[in-house]
Formats: C-alpha cells, sequence, structure tokens
C-alpha cells in the first residue's frame, strides 16, 4: 500500500533530500546495497522535520482551523496534491471495476466447468 500523501516519483527529490537529512545518506549511493524492504522501513521513518516531511504535512492537513492560517504558498502545495490525486481517482476506480468484473467472470467460468 502506498502513502496518498507522497509520490515515488514525482517527489524523489524530496525523498533524496529527506534521507539526506534525517540519516545523512546519499540514496543514490545508498541504493546500490539496499533492499527495498529497507527503504520502505527508512522512508516509512521520516519525520516531520524533513523536505517530505513538510510537504506531506501540508498535503495532510485537514483541520479546518490550521488550513485557515496556511500561507499562500502552503495552500497553493496542498490544492495541487489534491488535484493531481482527483485525477488519478477516477482510474483507479475503473482498474477496481475492472478486477471485480474480472472476479465475476472467472467465478461464472468456475460454475460452468
Amino acid at each position: 500500500m502506498t502513502d496518498p500523501y507522497y509520490d515515488l516519483s514525482e517527489d524523489w527529490e524530496l525523498i533524496a533530500a529527506s534521507f539526506q537529512s534525517m540519516y545523512g545518506l546519499r540514496l543514490a549511493d545508498a541504493l546500490r546495497d539496499m533492499k527495498w524492504r529497507e527503504f520502505r522501513a527508512l522512508l516509512g521513518g521520516l519525520d516531520g522535520n524533513t523536505p517530505l516531511g513538510r510537504i506531506v504535512a501540508i498535503r495532510a492537513e485537514t483541520d479546518p482551523e490550521r488550513l485557515r492560517s496556511f500561507t499562500p504558498e502552503m495552500r497553493r502545495l496542498r490544492a495541487a496534491w489534491l488535484t493531481r490525486r482527483a485525477r488519478q481517482k477516477p482510474r483507479q476506480e475503473v482498474d477496481a471495476f475492472l478486477a471485480d468484473m474480472k472476479r465475476a467472470f472467472l467465478s461464472l467460468a468456475d460454475k460452468e466447468g
């Protein structure tokens, strides 16, 4: 399952900067020897004081009082993320529908056999 508040490819520079600031790792070098499980654990352990953590906090905020105190730049960042996620959602819904249809057809085929 992926975190809904960051994207591995679009946020790669933030991720690399966050690994550098929190763990002292140059991600491009460290990835040569790092297993996927270790990368995921380190990524999940990034805190709010990293570049990615600060952006995720802005994207994930839902408290109306805090949203009112956002700067124009913070509002822009959050709105851009929400817009991007909204565009992705219909594709996810189509994929889920197609998966449901596939299961239904496979179920029907099993009953015929």
